[in-house]
């Protein structure tokens, strides 16, 4: 089995190469050849129904892949809040202060469970925000299953 590398504030982004770097700049890559070739045509030969299909068809190959990572995202960020509620319940059998925001619990994730109890009452005293959240973990709590 391979040996994750240690998470922390410095290394904690991931990055997923086929989403980042081959589908992304292929479709801003593909979309703005497209629209300037759509100009060109209009511009030459005037409108045309091929050049609407075009476009068309382009956006479309485009919007499925930019959906599917929003769902997957918004569905991760649910979870993360879930656990993050019940986790704190099991701490310490109190609900979390619900003026918590989403961005808020999903950086306290990476909290431990021996600072996470303090963390909360810094950030509900402080209005932390989620990046200083994550600064302010001592012990970083990996998380290597992010979509």
């Amino acid at each position: 089995m391979r040996k994750l590398k240690e998470q922390s504030y410095a290394n904690h982004t991931r990055y997923q190469p086929l989403q980042h770097f081959i589908w992304l700049p292929l479709s801003i890559i593909l979309l703005l050849t497209t629209v300037v070739y759509s100009i060109y045509e209009f511009m030459s030969n005037g409108f045309s129904l091929n050049l609407l299909l075009l476009v068309g068809v382009v956006v479309l190959a485009i919007v499925p892949g930019m959906l599917a990572r929003m769902y997957a995202l918004t569905l991760q960020d649910r979870l993360i809040r879930t656990e993050e509620q019940l986790r704190y319940f099991m701490l310490t059998g109190k609900r979390l202060d619900e003026g918590l925001s989403k961005e808020q619990l999903i950086a306290l994730r990476f909290a431990s469970d021996a600072e996470v109890v303090d963390l909360v009452d810094r950030i509900i005293a402080s209005h932390l925000s989620p990046e200083e959240i994550k600064k302010n973990v001592k012990k970083w709590r990996p998380d290597h299953q992010r979509v």
